[in-house]
């Protein structure tokens, strides 16, 4: 047996991949997530502390700080502290957690923050309702996020994890669905990261309080959900960060024609012919 090393062994057919109610959802909750995240960094300078229980909102026994003293910046989990100053905690020469460059608005401004990021919640939810009753009618879930029966045992996923650890990624046909790595990423942010950090945003509000006080014995809290909600918006920087990484190393240009017109390049793989006698 011999191997084509010819780069276009294999025709690389252009497909349509991405349908418009996706790239739609995909561009919609990309710019609310990246204004909440900004604003809620802002709403965060405000109290830069998370506690777990009912109470807190003072400075006993918080197992998150970001801070300063004496112009040096520190992140303290529990018992631990890092030096972080000229990322968190002092800045720009700004004594604040998060530095004016990733914030919204710039300057301190709390009744601001929250006007951009209550705005963009309910852009968030409209949007993900929307997405949700498409997926399930279109059969987009079914077909395309729910992980089918070879992709659900553990050899299969392991495999997935070592391949794209070597950086290789789907090829030819492989590349028209989603990978397992995927649809369990993506189900995540659908099913837990969205319905958490709306729900921990609405314990934390004492108008909803009173009209849904079981929230409040859900979450442990007023204090506990805003500590889910400060790690759901950490797990989705985590997500958009590696997101990101394998767009980059998976190929931009393609991706990012996928994502705005529909169209994908198959990526190229191989040619394996037999010898002939």
């Amino acid at each position: 047996m011999r191997v084509d090393t010819e780069p276009d062994a294999i025709a690389r057919p252009l497909i349509y991949r991405t349908k418009l109610p996706v790239r739609i959802w995909h561009w919609i909750n990309a710019l609310s997530i990246f204004v909440m995240l900004m604003s809620g960094m802002m709403i965060f300078n405000a109290h830069p502390r998370l506690y777990w229980g009912k109470f807190g909102a003072n400075f006993d026994q918080p197992w998150l700080v970001i801070g300063n003293h004496a112009q040096a910046g520190f992140l303290r989990v529990g018992g631990v502290e890092i030096p972080t100053t000229g990322f968190l905690g002092y800045a720009m020469d700004t004594a604040r957690a998060f530095p004016p460059l990733v914030t919204i608005p710039t300057g301190y401004n709390l009744s601001a923050a929250r006007d951009w990021h209550f705005f963009f919640a309910w852009v968030l939810v409209l949007s993900a309702i929307a997405f949700l009753l498409y997926a399930l009618f279109s059969g987009h879930l079914r077909r395309d996020l729910a992980l089918q029966r070879n992709e659900r045992k553990l050899a299969h996923l392991w495999h997935d994890v070592k391949q794209h650890a070597r950086l290789r990624f789907p090829k030819g046909e492989a590349a028209r669905a989603y990978n397992p790595l995927q649809k369990i990423a993506y189900l995540g942010v659908i099913f837990v990261l969205i319905p958490l950090v709306v729900l921990t945003g609405m314990t934390m509000s004492p108008s909803l309080n009173a009209a849904m006080p079981w929230l409040l014995d859900v979450f442990g809290g007023r204090q506990s959900a805003r500590s889910i909600h400060f790690l759901c918006a950490f797990g989705f920087a985590a997500f958009i960060a590696v997101h990101l990484l394998m767009v980059v190393l998976a190929g931009p240009i393609n991706e990012l024609r996928s994502m705005i017109t529909g169209w994908y390049r198959l990526p190229a793989e191989r040619a394996v012919t037999e010898d002939k006698p």
